[in-house]
């Protein structure tokens, strides 16, 4: 590893001093749950609704059962997948192990799975952080300090065990960045048996290695990936499918819900397999869409910004979007469209769009008794749902006009460039030249390095 390619201790010192400050308001934000413990609807109107208290109760965690491994009744299966199960059940094995169960702590048991369970993703968040100043030019390291700070993490930290997913994903683009297409594989496989969430940085490979037509490269990830996931799923997936397979019929299943655009259409009726199946379709043709721009772009699109067009699209056009879901995203931002003011209007947004969930959340759980006399609270739903998917598409469309015209990117703009071809990320695919595109006319502007040697 180069010189440049590492962290300063000056640089590494104000990073985790940032992140600690992050956590420390994360923590601040969820301290009346703490205190109050999280019932209906007190832990809507307080903002600090947390899957991890309840799913303690509400899964078996809190009576011993281990998610995958010990057989439950229909109703407390996990619907999720492998590794948070794996995760959610040793944290659950550790309070029973230090404060069993029957001796009236029951609300001292849950605070203790909460906590366990923020500190877990709190670690993640700071290696994240870390991660994302590494993955971007060397001048533009500050930037991950909009990771370290960003309101979208401190508020949605602790809902559900996201940053995990997060974490591992941020891991293999820098692994593959480095130049270790193998390890970035191994990652994205471990991230996948987490969350669904790695899994489409795949796609952005897939194109810059159609364009490079290094499909080897391209072969060097899938494989690895697709092995690591099948090692971490195929031993609950022998011993208990029944578990294993609930996440998937959950998915294709379940209705629209939070924040999703198809709430226009649930008026319909239509059962949770036909949204599926419009919503997969939609974000098929987007990702058909991505591939021709970055197939056609002038210069060969950066790593970062096709990963995040790809979840973008996923995110605007799926079932469901979840308030923690903006933790998908922000790494992904910061690396693909670093400018200041776009992101401080769009982590406005996503805050408005947060206080509202939570403020219909307190109506419905309270059974009418909150904001019964009035329709307010819908308003700002909605208000909240389309504003902050606005500012995503915003974001979208800088993504694709920098692609258009790389000479307005900010990353490739930046000075002393660890790369030739402007992509901190470009990895094993550095320097290399472009073989197949559909590009008709000459780059103007910012030229690759590779293609001048063509």
């Amino acid at each position: 590893m180069s010189r440049g390619d590492r962290l300063s201790a000056r640089a590494l010192s104000v990073l985790l001093g940032a992140s600690a400050i992050g956590a420390l308001l994360s923590v601040l934000a969820v301290q009346w749950c703490r205190l109050n413990g999280w019932t209906d609807p007190g832990q809507h109107l307080a903002m600090c609704y947390s899957d991890f208290s309840l799913l303690f109760t509400e899964r078996g965690l809190g009576e011993g059962l281990f998610p995958m491994l010990d057989p439950v009744p229909e109703h407390q299966v996990m619907e999720y997948p492998v590794l948070i199960s794996v995760v959610a059940g040793s944290l659950a094995w550790l309070v029973n192990t230090l404060l069993p169960a029957g001796q009236g702590m029951e609300a001292e048991r849950i605070l203790a799975f909460y906590d366990l369970n923020h500190l877990a993703v709190i670690g993640c968040w700071v290696g994240v952080v870390v991660i994302t100043a590494l993955s971007t030019a060397r001048s533009r390291r500050r930037d991950a300090l909009l990771v370290a700070l960003a309101p979208g993490i401190i508020l949605s930290l602790s809902i559900n065990w996201d940053m995990w997913a997060v974490f591992l994903g941020a891991f293999a683009l820098l692994l593959w960045g480095r130049g270790r297409p193998g390890w970035a594989g191994v990652l994205i496989g471990l991230g996948t048996a987490m969350k669904l969430y790695p899994l489409f940085f795949l796609g952005a490979i897939l194109v810059l290695c159609l364009r490079t037509g290094r499909l080897q490269t391209f072969a060097a990830v899938i494989v690895p990936a697709a092995l690591t996931w099948l090692a971490v799923n195929l031993p609950f997936m022998l011993s208990s499918f029944d578990q294993w397979a609930r996440f998937w019929e959950f998915s294709s299943e379940r209705g629209v819900g939070f924040s999703s655009m198809w709430l226009a259409l649930a008026w319909t009726g239509w059962s949770g397999e036909t949204f599926s199946l419009l919503s997969n379709g939609l974000f098929l043709v987007c990702c058909a869409g991505i591939t021709w721009l970055g197939l056609s772009a002038p210069v060969r699109p950066r790593m970062a910004q096709l990963c995040f067009l790809i979840v973008a699209s996923f995110l605007l056009l799926g079932k469901v979007y979840s308030p923690q879901f903006v933790m998908w995203l922000i790494p992904l931002v910061v690396l693909a469209n670093p400018r200041l003011r776009t992101f401080l209007l769009w982590q406005a947004a996503e805050v408005f769009h947060w206080a509202s969930v939570w403020l219909i959340s307190a109506k419905i759980t309270s059974q009418g008794q909150i904001g019964a006399e009035h329709y307010g609270f819908e308003v700002l739903y909605g208000v909240g749902i389309a504003v902050h998917m606005v500012m995503v598409i915003v974001l979208v469309l800088q993504v694709i006009g920098d692609i258009r015209h790389p000479e307005r990117d900010p990353v490739r703009s930046a000075p002393s460039r660890v790369h030739d071809d402007g992509d901190p990320l470009a990895g094993p695919l550095a320097g290399v030249p472009d073989r197949w595109t559909l590009r008709r006319t000459p780059s103007s502007g910012i030229k690759n390095q590779e293609t001048e040697h063509a």
